[in-house]
């Protein structure tokens, strides 16, 4: 006996409006961007200036690894030097703010548009983040001509090559002295607001044809290649956009400490990134999310015990290191038990009623 769609207990329609539409498509981002806005208010709310800084590290820490998501978690190569572009952004961001008194005595070898004035705070951050991108973009006309090893090796070498000329170009970057008087604008917001941003634009890019198009070449090179997919020419487009976000978090890190020092975009800094994402998944967004917020809570419950804790009244520390032992066992567990991160390559996805009969 045949049901009439008008019937009380007829099935219960699989029409979405647009609303419900639109909500499915960008649900797994909003699973990850409103827990950020809880965390934030809540950080506010409390009132505490060590938890506010904690959480604004860890959301610059989210624009970071979403920057280095978007070329390695779609492309499959491992990148080890897109710390690179946040060091040429953070500079390029200090000598347009830096103080005007200081860059003719401690880099007077800037060119004098850069020496002799300083510049406003948002055109500087867009022209750092631009610079970034442009260096990824010549740098990655090379470098995305190469594949597997060979190109994960080629990014290492950027790396030192950038951080032996900005350490040793003492008239323009002071060489491994830190550049200071830069304005310290980032708060809470301003990173919580760039950690929206980066995973907008990272979904959106990961969404589009040019995203799909490098994840086929990620999962079968041959295969993509004969789709008419070029391999170049969508890698190339990742490894720029990269770029600019790692830019960004480059522009976020300089002027939320003050201070550039060549040394803190190197080895330590590229490592922990990378240690992030493993963590989480390097195959989706929410895993990069997710391995920056379980990686900066191990990180800063261990930084707390080293600096010291009272139990019965007894004053005890942890030895110096052992965050950095905690966060190596915690990647050997993820890699031996669960080799696709906590969240095994897979996004947020709206709850499905597939399977479920109204009035049953």
């Amino acid at each position: 006996m045949s049901v009439s769609p008008l019937s009380p207990h007829a099935p219960a329609t699989t029409d979405r409006g647009p609303a419900e539409r639109l909500l499915r498509c960008w649900f797994p981002v909003l699973a990850l961007i409103v827990p950020l806005f809880a965390v934030a208010i809540v950080s506010d709310l409390a009132g505490s200036v060590m938890i506010q800084r904690t959480v604004t590290e860890a959301l610059i820490r989210i624009v970071v690894v979403v920057g280095i998501y978007v070329f390695v978690g779609n492309t499959g190569v491992i990148s080890f030097g897109s710390v690179t572009f946040m060091a040429i952004a953070a500079y390029a961001t200090g000598w347009q703010t830096c103080c005007e008194a200081l860059k003719p005595i401690t880099m007077p070898g800037l060119p004098e548009f850069l020496r002799d004035h300083s510049y406003s705070l948002f055109p500087a951050a867009l022209a750092a983040v631009a610079l970034a991108a442009l260096a990824a973009f010549v740098t990655g006309l090379v470098l995305m001509r190469m594949s597997g090893l060979a190109a994960s090796i080629s990014t290492l070498a950027v790396l030192f090559i950038v951080n032996v000329v900005y350490s040793n170009w003492d008239s323009v970057t002071m060489g491994t002295a830190s550049m200071v008087g830069l304005p310290r604008y980032v708060t809470l917001w301003v990173a919580l607001g760039a950690a929206v941003l980066a995973i907008v634009v990272a979904w959106l890019y990961q969404s589009s044809r040019f995203g799909l198009a490098v994840r086929a070449t990620r999962a079968d090179e041959v295969a993509a290649a004969a789709c008419g997919v070029s391999l170049y020419r969508a890698r190339l487009l990742a490894f720029t956009l990269s770029g600019a976000l790692m830019g960004l978090g480059g522009v976020l890190t300089a002027h939320f400490l003050g201070t550039v020092s060549i040394n803190s975009f190197f080895l330590k800094l590229t490592f922990i990134a990378l240690a992030m994402l493993v963590v989480g998944g390097m195959g989706s967004l929410a895993g990069a999310v997710a391995g920056v917020v379980v990686t900066s809570v191990v990180i800063d419950v261990f930084r707390r015990l080293e600096s010291g804790f009272s139990i019965a009244g007894a004053n005890w520390s942890l030895p110096a290191g052992t965050q950095e032992l905690v966060l190596a066992g915690v990647m050997l567990l993820i890699l031996i038990y669960r080799k696709d991160g906590l969240m095994g390559g897979r996004e947020f996805h709206w709850p499905s009623n597939r399977g479920k009969i109204a009035g049953t």
